[in-house]
């Protein structure tokens, strides 16, 4: 079976789209569903630059390995994924606004909408913030990972069961 391959996308790429890749990537592993994951930001800023040292402390009293290098998002993502995954309703804005088709607009989903713990489908920016707002942002991708890599195995055995 073919890999999924998957696009986390934040605004800068260097705090929750890192950290929803390396969730992601762990909870595949986990599980042992084939994933292929990387990611992206909707702005220029911080292109070429590693994750923030908070990210990668949350990420790693997790269990996480948050790594990386900040880079945009662009209308070739959209060849190159399957999921696209974002994590609040700006994202989505500029995401869906470079998909190059209706068809790409579907691959594009808010990754809280994986989390059947929650409501809320947004994840807040923690960027700048205390450490703390780092270590939820964690909690909330790995939920969110989840119940997408969940997803993703469920899909794969209903289609092998009617071949």
């Amino acid at each position: 079976m073919m890999a999924t391959r998957i696009l986390a996308v934040c605004a800068g790429n260097i705090c929750r789209s890192p950290a929803a890749a390396a969730a992601i990537r762990h909870a595949a592993e986990a599980k042992g569903v084939g994933v292929e994951v990387d990611s992206a930001g909707t702005g220029a800023w911080h292109v070429g630059q590693e994750p923030t040292a908070q990210s990668v402390a949350a990420g790693a009293r997790a269990g996480l390995a948050v790594t990386g290098r900040a880079r945009r998002v662009i209308p070739a993502d959209f060849d190159r994924f399957d999921v696209i995954v974002v994590m609040d309703r700006s994202n989505l804005r500029d995401v869906v606004a470079i998909a190059p088709t209706l068809e790409d607009r579907a691959k594009v989903r808010l990754f809280r909408t994986f989390d059947p713990g929650t409501d809320d489908d947004e994840v807040p920016d923690p960027y700048g913030g205390p450490d703390e707002g780092y270590d939820e942002t964690i909690e909330q991708v790995m939920a969110a990972a989840a119940g997408l890599v969940d997803s993703i195995s469920a899909t794969a055995q209903q289609a092998s069961s009617l071949q």
